[in-house]
């Protein structure tokens, strides 16, 4: 009986085997990886697959090379902005809806703060306070609207750089950073919406106060009551912007706006130029 699991090319392999090299060796970033011709020796394999293997894990992000004296091969971390990138390619042609994202979100988020119980310092919760204080007053302009929605998500991003689960929380800051790109939340982000505002921030400053006199389980019930609120609001800002777009001058008062046909018309016109 044959396997379904397709074959590994042999540079795919290699590259397999230094991974494991540096995990069995406890490698760190930073650390230089053994030069091109111990590796030819150790792995038995030629140049040139040792090298396609290396550019496969720098693809990866896993390594970095530097050339000139004490130059060669090193380890690299991947970062948060690499992961971020990786996972929205995954996700380019099947991409969540705002509901998915909510839904995800009001199951993970409050675990997060359980997470946190007993590890947030007097710094830390000073630095959130800090953050909210760019959204703790209503807004003067479009543009700073749109920098108060942004700081809201960067609030949740500082509770996930004290997440203790790493695992937790990768799959807690990827929806956050999706909802800081997708388009209809730019397009939410830029129109003014106060109860937004008013009632996240009014959800933040409970939790800091649970958190702070370590009230884990109450935190974690506030949490939840945030995402259930801010998901009703965001949903009904999104049914309310797709219904102005297909009615703004609609052709037919159906389809959609001129301004979109014109636009489709010439990137169309364009690409055949």
């Amino acid at each position: 009986m044959t396997s379904s699991t397709p074959r590994r090319k042999r540079p795919e392999a290699i590259g397999e085997a230094i991974k494991e090299y540096v995990a069995t060796q406890r490698l760190r970033p930073g650390d230089r990886l053994p030069r091109e011709e111990h590796l030819i020796k150790a792995l038995d394999a030629a140049k040139g697959t040792i090298r396609e293997a290396m550019r496969g894990l720098e693809f990866q992000g896993l390594i970095h090379t530097r050339t000139g004296p004490g130059g060669g091969a090193f380890l690299s971390e991947v970062s948060d902005d690499r992961a971020m990138e990786l996972l929205g390619n995954y996700f380019f042609f099947r991409p969540p809806t705002i509901h998915d994202i909510y839904e995800v979100r009001k199951q993970l988020e409050p675990a997060l703060v359980a997470s946190l119980a007993g590890r947030l310092t007097a710094d830390d919760m000073a630095e959130l306070e800090a953050v909210m204080a760019y959204y703790d007053h209503p807004p003067t302009s479009l543009e700073e609207e749109r920098e108060q929605r942004i700081k809201e998500l960067e609030f949740h991003l500082l509770l996930v750089d004290h997440c203790p689960n790493p695992l937790l929380a990768l799959m807690c800051r990827f929806p956050i950073r999706l909802l800081m790109s997708m388009t209809i939340c730019q397009r939410i982000y830029s129109r003014p919406y106060p109860e937004l505002r008013r009632r996240g921030h009014d959800y933040q400053r409970r939790l800091i106060e649970a958190l702070r006199h370590q009230r884990t389980e109450e935190a974690s019930t506030i949490m939840a009551e945030h995402m259930r609120a801010a998901q009703a609001l965001m949903e009904e800002r999104e049914a309310m912007l797709e219904r102005t777009f297909f009615r703004a001058g609609a052709t037919d008062g159906q389809g959609p706006s001129r301004d979109y046909l014109a636009l489709n018309e010439h990137l169309t016109s364009r690409d055949h130029s």
